[in-house]
């Protein structure tokens, strides 16, 4: 399973009752941060995890409102006494972005890895996640992030025996080695498992204009977090000179792409309640939460 938190809602600046755009993963001892804002650190705690956990940091963009906290949260990591590596993995130019955060968050205990995505679409691993970056269109190199978790096939006793594997070695397979045994006979897992089974999907996009790569990454996905910057119809001028996207927009995307679920997130400091937009929203695609900071949710595989 997949737990998720949008830690902080907001965009351009935190507002006494939201802080800025991050977002915790959790998967199998695993916790990931997608981006982080100014206040992250505080935003973390008040939902009661911590810093310490934190192994990768995804970046969407170097905007100030998504990365301003990481002086403070590598900081705050350091006086927790964590001493194993962090890895931050972010758009080009991410060297830079860390040789100033550094100016800053002076004498971090523990190494700080980092990977710069080279090109439009790139798949990584991080434990049990699959995660693939894949470019959006903003007013500076930006990634949305579609992450997934894959479900082992079932074990299928009849199909073991019917093929003559020794019992010794269903164990084995069935975790995914491929054996030989002490006759030089080969085995793989597939001709003890049965078919494929749904995996989770989740996928983040935000500051971004609509373009087809979210819904194509997205199709399908137990849950797409995609931006809520404006509510209001008459400001998509805005949307469209800052490159951003309207929730209606968003939640378009969402309806095209079949997604079980829709989280909002970096909504504009202009717009302080956006609850007043649900009916309309949910107008245009059903399962839209007009979600808060805060907002928790746990992706479990589906049961067939």
């Amino acid at each position: 399973m997949l737990d998720v938190c949008l830690l902080g809602t907001g965009g351009t600046v935190p507002l006494p009752n939201r802080w800025l755009t991050s977002c915790l993963l959790r998967c199998d001892g695993r916790s990931v941060l997608i981006d982080c804002g100014e206040g992250t650190q505080i935003a973390l705690h008040r939902q009661s995890f911590s810093c310490r956990q934190i192994d990768t940091i995804l970046l969407t963009h170097y905007h100030a409102d998504h990365t301003a906290g990481l002086p403070g949260f590598l900081l705050t990591m350091a006086k927790s006494e964590r001493t194993e590596p962090v890895t931050i993995i972010g758009p080009k130019g991410l060297e830079e972005i860390l040789r100033g955060v550094m100016l800053i968050a002076r004498y971090v205990p523990f190494e700080i890895r980092y990977m710069e995505i080279q090109s439009r679409e790139q798949t990584f691993q991080i434990g049990n996640m699959r995660i693939t970056a894949f470019a959006v269109k903003h007013s500076v190199p930006t990634y949305g992030y579609c992450i997934e978790v894959d479900r082992r096939p079932k074990f299928d006793p009849q199909k073991a025996q019917a093929a003559g594997i020794p019992l010794k070695l269903w164990s084995r397979l069935q975790k995914g080695e491929t054996v030989t045994d002490e006759n030089g006979n080969t085995y793989t897992p597939d001709m003890v498992l049965g078919k494929e089974r749904k995996g989770i999907k989740m996928v983040y996009a935000t500051d971004t204009r609509p373009v087809e790569y979210i819904a194509e990454h997205a199709r399908g996905a137990d849950l797409l977090i995609g931006e809520g910057m404006y509510g209001d119809p008459a400001k998509m001028e805005n949307a469209l000179k800052n490159r951003h996207m309207t929730m209606q927009e968003c939640a378009a995307i969402a309806a095209k792409a079949g997604v079980r679920e829709l989280w909002f997130t970096h909504y504009s400091p202009s717009m302080p309640d956006p609850e007043i937009y649900r009916e309309e929203i949910q107008a245009v695609f059903a399962n839209a939460v007009i979600s808060h900071d805060g907002q928790t949710g746990t992706l479990k595989f589906q049961e067939e």
